[in-house]
């Protein structure tokens, strides 16, 4: 319920009422101050008058008075600087911070129509709690909102990848590297691949570009899957061969295969098709990087145009033969990497570049591509969300993860719009 009252008093959405402090006294609100997450009071640099005095500190907000002495904030010198107890219900008549003060308390009334929408909100059990009533909202919120939500998904996405950089020391190609590994997991196997990109150096891979065999052993070796003794067929025993030396020349520890899933997924999707199509796609890029930078936007999809070897044309998997058929990565699958490792990317190094120009590609990438097709779009577009492009879909994935599923209702801009409407 604090989370109600916060935003309440945010929002300045309280009943229009008496200000009056526990003693009486007559108080008009200035500014309800900065929201603070962390430790400390909940609302800094708030400005109330009283008489004709500004007070400026901070707020701290609970459900009951008690409260206050509950979380012990009467032995906290942090909150000796707070100007205004704003609690639901008064159940003790004063408090006291660690100088003995007297804190001024006030009853904040939260009107019935936005305590009886927030309890709906709330309490439901529906992926979305609002999805029927998505309609009644104006097109013009819902359009400024998903524009929002993209700039949130973008900054989440960027703030990895930057993170991601430091640790390897400001080398770009590392980054793209491993973020492209991982989102050639596509899912379920997103973390399995990110781990394999981390434990075999890009470095390495290079060194080994123009063999026809090696890079093939190295993602195949590191994920496990060269571990069978008795090989049946000629190609098989020269891969295993050829990771064991490499394995022993770079000291390499290879990873546990069960960790790659190939249950419920398409042959074309097996860790082992996926293997090789990565290992494609980065021996051939000559400067990665700066090669994905110089290529025009209506080129990028040519990124992930990948090549198997003849064994594979014939297999998904080692001994179980199946129909002569090319392994390529489809539109839908270069779509994903398009939409999950290059327009980041470019947001991520036109932040780090103080480059508007990158950022401003990355969103123009987005607007190019066809909506993404999966659970949450449907979900979203059934309760009348259109989505007229990728951005429209990175903003509705951003809306169910972030929003939807942590139960946020009260911080979106549509949960807003129905808070302050005739109860649901």
């Amino acid at each position: 319920m604090e989370t109600l009252l916060h935003y309440v008093w945010k929002y300045k959405l309280y009943e229009p009422a008496n200000f009056l402090t526990n003693s009486g006294k007559r108080f008009e609100i200035i500014d309800p101050g900065i929201y603070n997450s962390d430790a400390g009071p909940d609302f800094f640099n708030a400005k109330i008058k009283m008489g004709n005095r500004v007070w400026a500190g901070n707020i701290e907000i609970h459900t009951l008075a008690s409260d206050w002495y509950r979380h012990r904030h009467n032995e906290d010198a942090a909150y000796n600087s707070v100007i205004l107890h704003v609690v639901e219900r008064l159940d003790v008549p004063d408090v006291l911070d660690a100088s003995q003060r007297a804190i001024p308390q006030w009853e904040m009334k939260i009107p019935v129509q936005i305590k009886a929408n927030s309890l709906f909100l709330l309490s439901s059990d529906l992926p979305v709690p609002c999805l029927s009533k998505i309609r009644e909202i104006p097109e013009i919120y819902l359009s400024d909102w998903k524009n929002a939500l993209l700039a949130e998904r973008l900054e989440r996405k960027t703030n990895a990848l930057l993170q991601l950089l430091d640790e390897y020391k400001g080398d770009w190609n590392e980054v793209f590297y491993i973020t492209l590994a991982r989102n050639f997991g596509f899912g379920v196997n997103n973390d399995a691949f990110e781990r394999l990109a981390k434990s075999l150096p890009l470095k390495i891979v290079l060194k080994h570009r123009d063999s026809p065999l090696q890079p093939e052993a190295l993602f195949l070796g590191q994920a496990g899957l060269l571990e069978n003794e008795n090989p049946e067929n000629e190609y098989y025993t020269k891969l295993q061969k050829q990771y064991v030396f490499l394995q022993k020349k770079y000291n390499l520890k290879n990873l546990e295969p069960y960790i790659f899933k190939s249950l419920r997924i398409r042959p074309n999707n097996f860790p082992h098709i996926k293997l090789l199509q990565l290992a494609d796609v980065i021996c051939k890029k000559q400067g990665l990087l700066s090669e994905i930078l110089e290529t025009t936007d209506n080129e990028l999809h040519s990124l992930f145009v990948t090549e198997l070897s003849e064994y594979w044309l014939t297999h998904y998997q080692f001994e179980k033969i199946s129909v002569r058929r090319p392994k390529y990565l489809g539109m839908q699958a270069k779509q994903i990497l398009l939409i999950n490792v290059i327009a980041p990317l470019f947001f991520a190094y036109g932040r780090k570049n103080r480059s508007d120009r990158y950022a401003e590609r990355a969103v123009r990438l987005l607007e190019s591509l066809t909506p993404e097709k999966n659970g949450i779009i449907t979900l979203f577009s059934r309760a009348g969300i259109a989505a007229g492009n990728a951005c429209d879909t990175q903003a509705m994935i951003q809306l169910k993860r972030e929003y939807c599923e942590k139960k946020k209702c009260i911080f979106c801009r549509i949960g807003y719009r129905l808070l302050t409407k005739p109860p649901v």
